[in-house]
């Protein structure tokens, strides 16, 4: 899995009044979670946009007082009406231990559905996993070739070794769906068999 590295400053001031004096800096007020600790500290505004701007998931190593951590981004805050990032909460990954991330979803092959005229759609963008940060991929590939008109690929129907999916297995990763051009064709297939 792809890597980013974050240079962190250590906080030590908390709360409301403290949190905005960081953001007037163009810095964004963060949380390190895990391992039985909460560090605080802020981030400079550009070096997450790579971090949060993406449909890729990353791993993190925050550098905090010479220290560095190995984390993945929780939640991000942001502001109601303006696009601007309030908070960020990252979770410390522990050595040997599996981690819970999102990873996106890419879709591979023609399906038989759309030759006929059907539409495939991408109900799933990305897909919640657990697993040891060696074992996880930058992306989740399934192959759509042999997928039907009004067929659903679940992830019930994955199986990645070294994956468990967290999201339910009733999920809906991707479906042809009916259209007309479709509905007209299977018409067409059933009065020509007659």
């Amino acid at each position: 899995m792809k890597t980013l590295q974050i240079s962190a400053v250590s906080r030590n001031d908390y709360g409301k009044k403290a949190a905005k004096a960081v953001r007037r800096e163009g810095m964004i007020p963060c949380v390190l979670n895990g391992a039985g600790q909460a560090i605080s500290f802020s981030v400079d505004v550009k070096a997450v946009k790579p971090l949060i701007y993406t449909p890729a998931s990353y791993i993190v190593e925050l550098t905090i007082e010479e220290k560095t951590y190995q984390a993945v981004m929780r939640e991000v805050q942001f502001h109601p009406v303006r696009e601007e990032i309030l908070h960020i909460d990252f979770y410390q990954i522990q050595p040997g231990k599996p981690v819970a991330i999102a990873i996106p979803v890419r879709l591979t092959g023609n399906a038989e559905g759309v030759k006929v005229g059907g539409k495939l759609v991408l109900s799933a963008r990305k897909l919640v996993v657990s697993a040891p940060v060696e074992v996880l991929p930058d992306e989740i590939t399934v192959d759509v070739t042999s997928l039907g008109v009004g067929k659903t690929i679940f992830v019930g129907d994955l199986e990645i070794e070294g994956l468990k999916f967290l999201t339910p297995a009733t999920t809906a990763v991707c479906a042809v769906r009916v259209t007309r051009a479709s509905r007209g064709a299977a018409a067409a297939e059933a009065a020509g068999k007659k």
